[in-house]
This record gives structure tokens, sequence and C-alpha cells, in this order.
């Protein structure tokens, strides 16, 4: 469940605004602590150093905001002006977790 939302959140940074700020560092570092959690908990190895999995945190919150505007306007109209923000991040969710089969 955890996963799903911080999937969903960073998915949510997609459809707010393409200028959308990078995550404050402290939010960045509670992703990053979040996901070693969950995959120690789940026994899933990590075949990266803690400061090799904290440059990909900041790398994926980096593209996410440089790509937000791009998911935005991928969506076509009528839905891209009818669908609201969580529809948007909902839609894309499904989208991501069927393609993955993310649990």
């Amino acid at each position: 469940m955890i996963k799903l939302i911080i999937i969903g959140f960073i998915l949510f940074l997609f459809v707010e605004a393409a200028n959308a700020a990078v995550l404050p560092d402290a939010d960045r570092k509670n992703v990053w602590a979040e996901y070693m959690r969950l995959t120690s908990n789940r026994r899933d190895p990590m075949p990266l150093s803690k400061t090799d999995l904290r440059a990909a945190v900041n790398a994926v919150d980096q593209w996410v905001n440089d790509n937000a505007g791009s998911y935005n306007s991928a969506i076509p109209l009528p839905a891209r002006t009818s669908l609201t923000t969580k529809q948007k991040v909902e839609l894309l969710l499904f989208i991501a977790k069927r393609r993955w089969e993310v649990e």
C-alpha cells in the first residue's frame, strides 16, 4: 500500500504543472527512507548503496518535474480539460501499475 502511495504522489506531480518545483530535500529524504524500508520489509535485494539509491530518488524526482507538462499535454481533449487532477493521477497510476504489475 505504501508503494502505491509513493507512486501516486510522484505521479501527482506529473499532473500539477510543468514548472512545479522538485521535492524539497526533506521530502526526497523521506521518499528514500520509505523506499528502503519497503524493500527491506519485502526482503527484496537492493543492489545499490544508500548513496546510489538516494541519487536515483533525486534523479527520478527531477525527471518527474521536467516531464509533468508532457504528461498533461499527452491527454487528449476533452479528457485533459474535463478530468480532475485526481482522476488524471489515478489514470496514470492504473496504467503504470498494469504495465509493470505493481501491487
